[in-house]
């Protein structure tokens, strides 16, 4: 369909109603006018509001705009426009993200004889399915199918990507979408115009239009839409000095001849390895791959390799004060924040981090001595966290703070002789060895084992709380001792363990194991009378 051909052309001669929901920073606003002075700018009456949203997901906004043609035979009319977009009355709703679409069909904003909706299809995850431990993400599928069922047109594809490929925020591919689905009478020309007059960045804007208008009016995807598949050493290409990236080069190398599946986990858990630590930590992962694929079994796809390859990666880059002052002192990742509050180039950026470490955290960064000495003395453990255990605000946009958190980050040079390293290699060897120990009588069970490592994420209190729940869940396994259905229900316990964050779906399925393991015990010791 051409862009000024809109399906419903009766809406020229009426008011056109058109909601706008955008999560901060999407440059809801920004799109909002543009398309009220694309509609001056064709001689249109037109009015825009905005009810501003708060917490949850940053401040989802909602815009509306009324608009309608001028009736020559009365100039000076002024029609009286409504404020705020009423449900089953809304001919256009534009969503800056998936769930946004969702939110605006349970609204009431998006029907079926009435509405064309416009959506981009990434999602920005809510505070509700960011506290879930596990994966907590809601069904796209789901929000796919309701929203295409409950609106008269459905246009999404991923704008957000449209925009970070040319360099750009979101409101341009948003509103190149709204063009080239025609749904309102006016030409790309006066769009473009639009955009045009922003000024700065309009070059950029315009880019992100372009495509976003082709995909809208159907055509397909163009070739850099797709993401371009590269071989596993071009993806896993480095920088630094020379002899280093040899080493990485060797590296790299002894994960050619492993198994294809292994080998797509092993490459990425080796990058992440080598990064937290150093070359030689790289090794220790890789020699302990290739012992698990040694003794792997090819009939099984090497499942249990895969997944030693993806989660024996994760335990091995365990979160800790230092791996924390890392990451919040490099580079890459003040650049990220910078393009995230698209700063100006006459604006300056003033961060400050949050900080609430333990005394446990504490004693981790001691030499494994000392910090074990002061662990086992519970008064003198609790006097020196009464005074460590508080939160503390760091400004690194200073040179004292960034300089503390850098000067943190460069231990990372000594972990093999901390605390929390001994700790976490001695936990992760107990694991390994229980999974491959179960693997070898029973396969799916070993998997299984392995998988449960996901249980164990973040530090301080996040990280207790994990392991507390790794422990009970691998408790279970003496209940399960000989069962055929021993690997579905550490799956069952594990899942449950991700559930929620307290640990009540756990307590349950704890409760459902033991009952039944009683239950056989019971008829056991009856048949032995």
């Amino acid at each position: 369909m051409k862009s000024g051909s809109p399906e419903r052309p009766e809406l020229v001669a009426g008011i056109i109603k058109l909601a706008i929901l955008a999560v901060g920073g999407q440059g809801g606003g920004v799109l909002t006018t543009w398309i009220t002075d694309l509609a001056q700018r064709s001689g249109w009456h037109v009015q825009s509001t905005s009810v501003a949203g708060v917490a949850q997901r940053t401040g989802a906004t909602i815009y509306y705009v009324e608009m309608m043609p001028k009736d020559e035979s009365q100039p000076e009319a002024r029609p009286v426009f409504a404020l705020s977009p009423a449900p089953g009355d809304v001919d256009i709703v534009i969503a800056a993200e998936l769930a946004e679409a969702g939110r605006a069909v349970l609204r009431g904003f998006v029907s079926p004889e009435r509405t064309a909706l416009i959506a981009s299809s990434h999602r920005m995850l809510a505070v509700s399915e960011k506290i879930v431990p596990g994966d907590g993400q809601a069904d796209e599928s789901i929000l796919l199918q309701r929203a295409a069922d409950a609106s008269r047109r459905f246009i999404h594809f991923d704008m957000e990507q449209i925009a970070q490929e040319a360099d750009t925020v979101i409101s341009s591919s948003l509103f190149g979408a709204l063009a080239g689905s025609g749904e309102l009478p006016f030409p790309r020309a006066a769009f473009e115009e639009t955009v045009r007059s922003g000024g700065r960045g309009a070059e950029a804007s315009l880019a992100a239009f372009a495509r976003a208008f082709d995909r809208a009016a159907g055509a397909p995807p163009a070739a850099g839409d797709a993401k371009e598949k590269t071989s596993f050493r071009k993806a896993a290409a480095v920088r630094g000095p020379q002899w280093l990236q040899k080493e990485w080069e060797n590296l790299l190398g002894r994960t050619e001849p492993l198994p294809q599946p292994v080998r797509a986990m092993a490459v990425p858990g080796l990058k992440k390895v080598v990064d937290f630590l150093d070359c030689a930590y790289g090794a220790e992962y890789m020699a302990a791959l290739e012992e698990v694929v040694a003794s792997d079994r090819q009939d099984k796809g090497y499942a249990f390799s895969r997944e030693a390859a993806k989660y024996l990666a994760n335990a091995m880059v365990y979160d800790d004060i230092i791996r924390v002052a890392d990451l919040k002192t490099r580079s890459s990742r003040a650049e990220r924040v910078r393009q995230d509050v698209q700063l100006h180039g006459d604006q300056m950026l003033l961060t400050t981090e949050y900080f609430h470490p333990r005394m446990q955290e504490i004693i981790g960064l001691l030499p494994a001595g000392l910090g074990a000495g002061i662990e086992a003395r519970p008064k003198l453990m609790d006097r020196l966290d009464n005074f460590v255990d508080r939160g503390r605000r760091i400004r690194t946009d200073s040179i004292y703070g960034f300089g503390m958190l850098w000067i943190i980050a460069g231990l990372r040079r000594f972990r093999r002789s901390l605390l929390r390293h001994k700790v976490e290699a001695e936990h992760r060897k107990r694991w390994l060895d229980l999974a491959r120990s179960k693997c070898a009588d029973d396969y799916e069970l070993g998997v299984e084992v392995l998988k449960c490592r996901r249980l164990i994420k973040g530090y301080s209190d996040t990280h207790a709380r994990g392991n507390s729940k790794f422990d009970r869940v691998l408790g279970c396994l003496p209940l399960l001792e000989g069962r055929n259905d021993a690997a579905d229900w550490i799956r069952r316990l594990r899942e449950a363990a991700l559930a929620d964050a307290d640990g009540v779906a756990l307590d349950g399925a704890i409760r459902t194991v033991q009952s039944f393991t009683e239950a056989a015990e019971s008829t056991a010791n009856f048949s032995g009378v």
